[in-house]
């Protein structure tokens, strides 16, 4: 067995364990949120892509991630799929997974941060049925924007558990997996999963975590948005003139970019949990309509991976780091990337 080409000791999937001098010249993909929804999805999607991947599933639940393993090597015996246990809502957790992931690995090739939550959404009867007869009933159903708040709370770090599991312990899983991510011969890519309801009106530099409001979600994920603009600064020459809150003068090239995408408007267990059954009944109908009118109506997480695997194809220099990638899906079911740009506001003097 002939050595990786640095002579590292690194993680043997079938042997569950590090092994010095091995050969894989794999691509390594790390998805968080890796268990349900958008992140099964994209583990199933991006298999059927290129068999060859490791795939590196980032859970909570171990049982449900080693579920997940089980599944994704009976459909595809030859990839290679390792689980790691992390829970983005703990630093500690975040820290020991990091240190891990350091033992069995040279680099990460792309890193999906994709794990998210939407604590205890409460929907606006009212906002929702005004919606159905405005002007703007297919742009609030896209964006479900107005039309939901959350109860947040505070994590045992002492964050605000949705900006801590959306924003800053992905953030910190970065931050603490740098040197597996930043090789300039051989570019790596962070793809965050955001949303169409990232609105700037939501956040606030005075209150970036949302702890006076009652839309984490959104703001959160207009953080991402702009983290990702600022990461890219940071990492890569992505600056543009036309970027007047960043400074002029742009770092030196470390290889790694990163990119935003939105998976559109799905019906998962999360959505299913805001209304009760027989609403649901009742408006289907209506969500299918808009669909001919709208892209934003994915519906299935399948159909939400669309961004998200079209950009595992892409030349990440050669992405624009304003624009926010999104899953669309036609009123026939086909699926097409579209890009909306990121709206952005001072940050830098």
């Amino acid at each position: 067995m002939g050595l990786n080409n640095r002579g590292k000791p690194c993680w043997v999937p079938a042997l569950g364990r590090v092994v010095t001098g091995c050969a894989s010249m794999r691509k390594v993909v790390l998805i968080t949120g890796a268990s349900s929804g958008v992140g099964l999805a994209l583990c199933r999607r991006l298999l059927e892509e290129d068999d060859a991947l490791h795939l590196c599933l980032a859970c909570r639940s171990m049982s449900k991630a080693e579920a997940v393993r089980t599944s994704l090597l009976a459909s595809h015996p030859t990839a290679e799929v390792s689980i790691v246990q992390v829970d983005v809502s703990s630093l500690p957790s975040v820290f020991q997974a990091t240190k891990e992931l350091k033992q069995r690995f040279q680099r990460l090739d792309y890193v999906y941060l994709n794990a998210g939550i939407m604590p205890n959404p409460q929907l606006n009867i009212k906002a929702l049925f005004c919606g159905l007869f405005s002007r703007k009933v297919i742009h609030i159903f896209s964006t479900a924007e107005g039309l939901l708040t959350q109860n947040d709370k505070i994590t045992p770090d002492g964050l605000q558990e949705v900006f801590e599991t959306n924003v800053f312990g992905h953030f910190i899983l970065i931050q603490e997996l740098e040197s597996l991510l930043c090789h300039s011969e051989s570019p790596s890519q962070l793809i965050w999963t955001s949303s169409r309801n990232a609105k700037k009106s939501n956040f606030s530099l005075e209150d970036v975590q949302h702890s006076k409001g009652q839309e984490p979600y959104s703001s959160s994920k207009y953080a991402i948005d702009l983290l990702s603009v600022a990461l890219n600064r940071n990492f890569n020459h992505q600056c543009e003139d036309e970027i007047l809150f960043l400074e002029q003068d742009c770092c030196e090239d470390k290889g790694l970019y990163s990119s935003v995408v939105c998976p559109g408007t799905m019906l998962t267990n999360l959505t299913y949990g805001i209304l009760p059954p027989f609403v649901w009944m009742l408006i289907m109908p209506i969500i299918w309509l808009l669909r001919f009118f709208a892209n934003a109506f994915t519906l299935t997480p399948h159909n939400g991976t669309e961004a998200l695997v079209w950009l595992f194809h892409q030349k990440p220099e050669s992405l624009n780091p304003l624009v926010k990638y999104l899953s669309a899906t036609t009123g026939f079911g086909s699926n097409y990337v579209t890009s909306k740009k990121v709206t952005l506001f001072a940050l830098f003097h």
